[in-house]
């Protein structure tokens, strides 16, 4: 199993695939690193060299912001929101829905516990 940037990527997935499992890393930025490198998309994983990962991991820490690194700066961002009490802040220490979404119904499938929200009076 190839490990690049820590993470280990499975074997038997598409190279273009592969690199997905890296946090951060969707197709659109996969196939820029494998153009960048001269790679082929449609090798599997398992055919990459100590020297094919070697390069991955070079270009993907030198150019990119991946795994414990985009995860902390996503952390400190919204601990910058709720530190300066902004509305999207209040939101996130409350642990409600940030960007919009109603309340009334379908706001607690991914944040957990069922918290009351204030009604509105009739």
């Amino acid at each position: 199993m190839a490990r690049i940037i820590g993470i280990d990527v499975p074997d038997k997935k598409r190279l273009e695939v592969a690199l997905t499992y890296i946090y951060g890393i969707g197709r659109k930025l996969s196939n820029q690193v494998i153009a960048k490198l001269g790679l082929d998309p449609n090798m599997r994983a398992h055919q990459l060299t100590q020297d094919d990962v070697a390069r991955i991991n070079a270009v993907l820490q030198s150019d990119y912001i991946v795994e414990g690194d985009l995860r902390r700066q996503i952390q400190n961002n919204i601990k910058r929101l709720i530190s300066i009490h902004c509305y999207r802040g209040i939101r996130h220490r409350l642990g409600l829905p940030v960007r919009g979404q109603r309340t009334r119904t379908n706001a607690r499938t991914r944040k957990g516990k069922r918290k009351t929200v204030a009604n509105k009076k009739k």
